[in-house]
């Protein structure tokens, strides 16, 4: 059977400007899946091409054997959720009317608020450390506060596929860990997660399927152990390094040289 999220062909632009031509990926389904590459390589477009945000100018996304364009928002919206790159709340919101706007498509004229979604608000704010922030203001967060509440949303609608753009920006090291490992729980009970992730360490240590993009196009893809190698970290990033063992994870683990090492270590 095929996956349940896949784009098949498609050319994506903004304007005149092309980003990725004929461009194909398939999701494997109950995957962690990482996208990594350059800045501008395409891997938000793509994110948001599978998410719906913008329209291929030719081929399709298929999400369940249908064009997700062709499908209703709110029936997306229960099978797909989005944490996008740069989200902004509304002046004056709470944490916790932000995060129950997470329940929003599993709203209807005839299926007002329920206590399924209190439970399934409360799980989300637990989950991502922020219930003690529920009465506050949004906009009086700090930046990493205010990720973990973006984060807390998206769980919040409670959806089979995840897709996360850059989820942990703003976070200290201990919250990218911690979001990491809460995402990867998410992955053992079945949901399939997309992320895309710069620090190719926790990508290639939490990813169960890696996608590598360079100008647009998918340079390699499989599980981290399979594809990534220094040729491949420089073709893909024009950087030498070195790939090693991760000692805790034994996955993949990139070492820059780096031109001011090699300099140092060549003299």
């Amino acid at each position: 059977m095929a996956d349940r999220l896949q784009a098949d062909a498609v050319t994506l632009r903004y304007d005149q400007r092309t980003i990725s031509k004929n461009l194909s990926v398939s999701i494997p389904d109950g995957s962690f899946n990482v996208i990594v590459g350059p800045n501008a390589c395409g891997k938000s477009t793509l994110l948001k091409a599978l998410s719906r945000l913008i329209r291929p100018s030719d081929g399709q996304v298929i999400l369940d054997g249908h064009d997700i364009h062709h499908m209703a928002a709110k029936d997306v919206a229960r099978r797909l959720g989005l944490l996008p790159q740069s989200a902004i709340a509304p002046v004056g919101i709470t944490v916790a009317d932000l995060v129950a706007r997470g329940r929003y498509p599993h709203q209807s004229f005839l299926r007002q608020w329920s206590s399924a979604d209190e439970a399934a608000v409360a799980r989300a704010m637990a989950a991502t450390g922020v219930t003690d922030l529920s009465s506050r203001f949004v906009d009086e967060l700090s930046g990493g506060q205010r990720q973990r509440v973006w984060v807390a949303m998206v769980l919040a609608q409670e959806t089979p596929i995840l897709l996360l753009d850059e989820p942990t920006t703003f976070l200290d090291i201990a919250h990218q860990i911690e979001l990491l490992d809460l995402l990867a729980d998410l992955n053992d009970e079945g949901r399939t997660i997309v992320a895309v992730l710069h620090d190719l360490n926790h990508a290639c240590r939490y990813a169960s399927h890696l996608t590598a993009m360079k100008d647009g196009a998918i340079v390699a893809s499989g599980q981290p152990a399979e594809i990534v190698t220094a040729e491949l970290v420089e073709t893909v990033f024009n950087l030498p390094a070195i790939v090693m063992p991760d000692p805790v994870s034994g996955t993949p683990m990139i070492v820059p040289k780096g031109r001011r090492l090699k300099e140092l270590h060549d003299d």
